[in-house]
């Protein structure tokens, strides 16, 4: 009997694909062992209001934010990097578990996956928990969870289990994680629940503020996209289309690249000092090692204009960002499926 669930293991590994899931609050991505990232999608799920039916999972979810009549309700399921709503997040991932596992074949795979997945360092055991059993709950027959920031070093390629001194920051949609890694464990660290959601927050009270304009989530995060910085430069321009506070009305609003970054000011001020104490936190040595190394960016705030020389300017660190910073987490979570031992080093919860 003792040999019964390791030969059931074996089987199932043979008949799933082993997958690394990022569970971000703004998208959810998944790396397939032997494929790479196969799914990029928004984290959103639509549904039925009364019966809580799913309607619709991902990108084509996203599209009804805002616009969903009073029937339908289209979430984003994660909050601050922790699960807010548990249904809608164990369907998210079922969905997307099914869908890696649809080959079309005469000789369908068995959806029982071995999965890791990224959370942010600062939850504490019971949201640590939900995210655990929410995959478990999708059809996970193992779960593993690691922390975002080792994670994030891991996929950006650097030498985790080296005593040196890694300084990683993974600026995602709901957190931004900072942290020193050396010898495959987290030095020093700091979770703060400020990061690309703050930062379309910022914009929809600026222009609320400046021009009594009322402005939807999407609508704010696409002109982060397109026309937000942390530096001068450029004088770019997005028209911005809303509702009129005072007169209730449809209204439309040239913004310039200045304001936005008037905007997002604070934002990323509070992002910097945060970097800033954390490196005053670190040991000595560390230090020395962060000087010659430098500080990693990644995560999908990362991509904003500038941001890596607002870092360095305070700091008076190098600052470089990592090389496709949106994916980085769920690479590590990747590269670890095929390394055992070092799973089994960095983990924190297994289920």
């Amino acid at each position: 009997m003792k040999f019964q669930i390791p030969i059931i293991n074996n089987l199932l590994g043979l008949l799933s694909h082993d997958i690394g899931i990022d569970l971000g609050t703004s998208n959810t991505l998944v790396w397939v062992k032997g494929k790479g990232i196969v799914i990029r999608e928004p984290s959103a799920v639509a549904r039925v209001k009364k019966t809580k039916e799913i309607l619709a999972i991902g990108m084509s979810a996203k599209k009804m934010l805002g616009r969903a009549p009073a029937t339908i309700e289209a979430i984003r399921p994660l909050k601050n990097g922790v699960i807010a709503d548990f249904d809608a997040t164990a369907a998210m991932l079922s969905h997307y578990i099914k869908k890696v596992h649809d080959t079309g074949s005469n000789f369908p795979k068995i959806p029982r996956p071995r999965v890791v997945i990224g959370i942010p360092s600062g939850v504490t055991e019971v949201e640590r928990r939900a995210v655990a059993d929410a995959a478990i709950s999708s059809g996970a027959r193992e779960a593993h969870l690691i922390e975002e920031p080792m994670a994030a070093a891991i996929g950006a390629g650097l030498p985790v289990e080296e005593p040196e001194g890694i300084f990683i920051v993974d600026i995602g949609g709901g957190t931004t994680e900072v942290a020193v890694i050396s010898l495959g464990g987290i030095v020093v660290g700091r979770s703060i629940r400020i990061a690309g959601d703050e930062m379309d927050e910022a914009i929809i009270n600026y222009a609320r503020l400046k021009y009594s304009l009322l402005l939807g989530q999407p609508t704010a995060e696409e002109i982060k996209k397109n026309i937000g910085s942390a530096i001068s430069g450029k004088d770019k321009f997005a028209v911005a289309r809303g509702r009129d506070l005072e007169t209730g009305l449809p209204k439309s609003v040239k913004m310039a690249a200045g304001e936005i970054r008037e905007a997002l000011a604070p934002i990323i001020q509070e992002i910097v000092i945060n970097i800033a104490d954390t490196l005053e936190e670190t040991p000595p040595e560390l230090v020395s090692d962060i000087m010659e190394r430098g500080i990693v960016l990644a995560g999908g705030g990362a991509l904003l204009s500038g941001i890596d020389q607002s870092v360095a300017e305070i700091t008076k660190m190098e600052t470089w960002v990592a090389d496709d910073p949106l994916t980085c987490v769920v690479r590590g979570c990747g590269k670890v499926l095929s390394d055992a031992r070092l799973l089994s080093k960095i983990q924190i919860t297994k289920l």
